[in-house]
């Protein structure tokens, strides 16, 4: 079965693995505690600390572990509930139409046109800095991208013969939606899903980088980055492993994800299993 799946998607489907078994094991596999200081500021690279220490003197191979298990969490988490809220919403927009449609899409376009991040700072800056108010303000604010792609979708697929043939049957909007629509448009969506994982990701670091995503002790990458990026100055790579982690997570997940967007759209245009 490998050989039928291209070397880039391999490779995709290796790391993209290896993060999710790291995070699923972290306890497990973490040499030492989240918060346990071990050794000396910036220490360098050593059998003892493969990664050497952050700026306090923990672990920092730990403290990635963790901050992997955090980072993916929130990202799956987020990213679930925005293609949750946001393609229910538009294909419902697309099925429905009138004055639902038009109120939904113009709200939609009103919060699209803030920026996320400032929208996301202002938010979390009043709201309690919890995981689960970091990841429903994430889903929310990312749902209004899958709206507007599942509505797209919606749109076209609603005109389909399959979906007036169902209309004509006397079939509900809630068939249409889930048994008509949703199974024909999950090409597009499952390619999204892996932008929109990437951008949680992002979004996430970016937060933590500003200081309003994961509070301490725990940990993420973009935090990690912000903890010891003051250790770049004196050539201390400390902040550039969990950037690297972050970088090679997203590579990954879009290398599996372009992967399935041709898989599905091959195998849909029946041009054959390979």
């Amino acid at each position: 079965m490998l050989r039928f799946i291209p070397f880039g998607a391999l490779i995709g489907l290796i790391l993209t693995a290896l993060f999710i078994l790291v995070a699923i094991t972290a306890q497990r596999i973490a040499p030492y505690g989240l918060g346990d200081i071990v050794g000396g500021v910036w220490e360098p690279m050593s059998a003892k600390f493969p990664f050497g220490t952050d700026n306090l003197g923990r672990d920092l191979l730990s403290r990635m572990i963790y901050g992997a298990q955090t980072t993916i969490m929130i990202a799956v988490l987020a990213t679930l509930l925005s293609f949750s809220l946001g393609s229910i919403l538009g294909f419902t927009a697309a099925v429905v139409g009138g004055w639902i449609d038009m109120l939904m899409s113009r709200f939609v376009d009103l919060l699209m046109a803030i920026p996320t991040l400032i929208f996301g700072l202002v938010v979390l800056s009043v709201l309690p800095s919890t995981l689960a108010t970091l990841i429903i303000v994430m889903g929310v604010l990312d749902s209004t991208r899958v709206y507007r792609l599942s509505r797209a979708v919606a749109v076209d697929l609603n005109v389909m013969d399959f979906v007036e043939a169902a209309k004509l049957r006397g079939e509900g909007k809630w068939w249409v939606i889930f048994a008509e629509i949703l199974p024909n448009a999950l090409s597009p969506l499952l390619s999204e899903f892996g932008l929109r994982l990437i951008y949680a990701v992002l979004f996430l670091s970016a937060l933590s980088f500003l200081g309003l995503g994961v509070q301490p002790p725990a940990a993420d990458w973009g935090g990690m980055v912000k903890e010891n990026k003051d250790g770049i100055v004196f050539g201390i790579p400390a902040a550039l492993i969990p950037a690297a982690a972050i970088v090679a997570l997203g590579i990954s997940v879009n290398l599996v994800a372009d992967w399935v967007l041709n898989r599905t759209t091959d195998l849909r245009g029946g041009r054959g299993n390979a």
